[in-house]
């Protein structure tokens, strides 16, 4: 079975960040940057779906900066066989530019693959579009936000949670699927994979996205949250609570 994995660099969601002095993009300074934890299931997933086959390929893709060749070393120490960086200085902040750059490399790269994992969304933009339109470049059927998944030959029968309920969606292969929490449980380095992460392959491409019709005008930090106060104990503050409730909160 032949597996693409398209993963991003983000910052890790406990560092503090901060606005760069541009006032549109992020301090990178002393930000700590992971595989964005959604992607962490999709490369879980290429894993286990590999290992069921008995044999295959699983490649991790990347667009980024050239630092962005750590975050798919993480990847490979995992376990995934080869590496593939599409190089580019700035993240286009339309999905569409970075859906057509993935997809021009999964189609032209001489591989045909049997499956295509993203994860549901990126934690730095929360943006949950690339993958949908990565199959539509494509023309691929796609289903979104898996939360379980079985693969039987060329039919898979996927679910997805919604809201009241379970959706079950039967597709075939080739397909794109993008992952969602609940789906597996990804598995940790050990020392033995790191080690031979550093030997695997890594290509670098350099690619130039265009400038799609998006465009960051300001970042601002969300305003200072006021103090708390203390109104006093048991029934006797119920009062004196729902008067500020009312008339200094007003969610009354």
């Amino acid at each position: 079975m032949k597996i693409a994995v398209c993963i991003k660099r983000v910052p890790d969601s406990e560092t503090r960040v901060k606005i760069a002095a541009d006032g549109k993009s992020l301090d990178e300074a002393g930000v700590k940057f992971v595989v964005n934890p959604y992607d962490e299931f999709a490369v879980e997933e290429a894993l286990r779906q590999k290992e069921k086959a008995g044999a295959g390929e699983v490649a991790v893709f990347s667009l980024g900066p050239a630092a962005a060749q750590e975050t798919i070393r993480t990847a490979l120490a995992t376990g995934a066989d080869r590496g593939v960086l599409l190089q580019t200085d700035k993240i286009p902040q339309d999905p569409f530019e970075a859906a057509k750059i993935i997809a021009a490399e999964l189609k032209g790269g001489g591989t045909s693959w049997d499956l295509i994992l993203f994860g549901r969304m990126a934690i730095d933009d929360y943006n949950t579009q690339v993958g949908t339109l990565v199959a539509e470049l494509l023309g691929l059927p796609c289903v979104t936000a898996v939360s379980h998944l079985d693969i039987d030959g060329t039919k898979g029968v996927a679910e997805r949670e919604t809201e009241g309920g379970i959706e079950v969606v039967d597709f075939s292969l080739p397909a794109v699927l993008t992952t969602d929490k609940g789906l597996n449980e990804p598995r940790y380095p050990a020392l033995k994979g790191i080690m031979a992460a550093t030997k695997k392959p890594l290509d670098v491409k350099p690619v130039q996205p265009g400038a799609g019709t998006l465009e960051v005008v300001a970042l601002t930090p969300p305003p200072e949250r006021k103090e708390g106060k203390i109104v006093g104990e048991g029934a006797g503050a119920v009062g004196e609570l729902v008067r500020l409730l009312r008339e200094e909160a007003k969610v009354l």
